[in-house]
C-alpha cells in the first residue's frame, strides 16, 4: 500500500474514502484511532490515505479532481463566493 494524500481532517478523509470506493478502490485510513488523542499529537500528518500499489496513480487523479473542483454558475452562495454547495 502507499500512502498518497494527507487530507485535513477526519471528515475530509471519509469522504474521500466514499469517493475512492464508490471508484472501486480499496482505500486505509492511516492514523484514524489517532485523531482521539489529537490534543497530545501534532495535528500535522496524523491523517494518510493509503491504497494499493496498482490503485495509487488513478486514486491520486480522483484526488487531484476533486481538489480542482470549482462550483457551478449559480450554484455559489452570495455571501461566500467561491464556495461549493453540497
Amino acid at each position: 500500500m502507499q500512502r498518497i494524500y494527507e487530507p485535513e481532517g477526519l471528515l475530509e478523509a471519509e469522504l474521500l474514502l466514499a469517493m475512492l470506493a464508490s471508484e472501486g478502490i480499496d482505500g486505509h485510513l492511516v492514523g484514524r484511532d489517532l485523531v482521539g488523542a489529537a490534543g497530545e499529537l501534532p495535528m500535522q500528518g496524523l491523517l494518510g490515505l493509503a491504497v494499493h500499489d496498482e490503485q495509487a496513480e488513478y486514486a491520486r487523479q480522483l484526488i487531484d479532481a476533486y481538489n480542482a473542483a470549482q462550483p457551478l454558475a449559480g450554484d455559489e452562495p452570495e455571501s461566500v463566493p467561491g464556495t461549493l454547495i453540497c
